[in-house]
């Protein structure tokens, strides 16, 4: 009984890995089959990230996702920052250079600060960096852009058989990352990236940007554009740099370099934010030391 059932054991091993081959062949050369039985059936050579400020809370970052999933199986879909700044785009531009780069080559990136939706406002795909980029034009992709060597531009020219007038991050932009995430070309035509730039806009911007869940703000403002004898003036409080936050004193607000290149402003053990009383947009004045 038991040769029959080792017999029987190996023989669907088999089957599931042929199975695995013939649905890796349908899904082309970005996906690979596992020989581990345990294992699943395909492994993406890319990601979809995830950078909106839709929330974690409510429906709409889940409601995306089952889009990804549906369109792209088998690929990882992570969110590198899911709750930016509300229908703040310059806030959104200025981190996403920054938060993005970590990612590995030809992942896909949706970005979608988008208090425009179902304007006249664009439908753009930018490749920088080996990367992907989906999202609205209206001066997301602008710093990104601005930072990047040899950019391509696309124009989103198809639109799904249903497409809601609020929400194009699920209708239109989720099923665009998906196709980029299968190996498809983008669906539209080439143009200048330059087309997608703001004028006006800093290279860095010294203001707050965000402020995470321990109370650090960060800024738009990369560290290596300053000396570590910089002070920085926010909110009436100076800030001397520290090079972490052992180093800092109690109750002493601080700069620190955070772990994406920008500057941050905190305190050892406290949230800077109630303390200091910042908000998204408050600003810096930095002097040289």
């Amino acid at each position: 009984m038991r040769d029959r059932a080792d017999k029987a054991e190996r023989l669907e091993s088999r089957l599931r890995l042929l199975f695995a081959e013939c649905q890796a062949a349908k899904a082309g050369p970005g996906f690979r089959v596992s020989r581990n039985r345990y294992a699943g059936v395909r492994y993406p050579k890319s990601m979809i990230a995830t950078f909106t400020d839709f929330g974690v809370p409510g429906p709409y970052l889940g409601q995306v996702h089952a889009v990804l999933h549906s369109q792209a199986p088998g690929t990882p879909v992570v969110d590198i920052f899911p709750d930016l700044p509300a229908c703040n785009i310059r806030a959104g531009a200025y981190l996403l250079p920054a938060y993005s780069r970590y990612l590995p080559e030809n992942s896909v990136c949706l970005c979608v600060v988008d208090p425009g939706v179902g304007t006249e406002r664009g439908a753009v795909v930018v490749r920088g960096n080996g990367r992907w980029y989906v999202g609205p034009d209206n001066g997301l992709f602008s710093i990104l852009l601005r930072r990047t060597r040899n950019a391509q531009a696309f124009r989103i020219d198809w639109r799904p058989g249903e497409l809601s007038s609020s929400f194009h991050g699920r209708d239109l932009f989720a099923p665009v990352a998906a196709r980029l995430a299968r190996g498809e070309p983008p669906p539209g035509e080439e143009f200048d990236p330059a087309r997608l730039l703001t004028p006006g806009w800093p290279d860095d911007l010294a203001e707050v940007t965000y402020l995470d869940h321990f109370g650090n703000a960060i800024t738009g403002l990369r560290a290596s554009g300053i000396t570590n004898t910089s002070t920085i003036e926010v909110a009436g409080k100076l800030c001397e740099f520290r090079r972490t936050f052992g180093e800092a004193e109690p109750g002493v607000p601080f700069w620190y370099e955070n772990a994406n290149g920008l500057v941050e402003i905190a305190l050892a053990n406290a949230h800077a934010g109630q303390v200091l009383g910042l908000a998204v947009g408050a600003v810096l004045q930095v002097t040289a030391g």
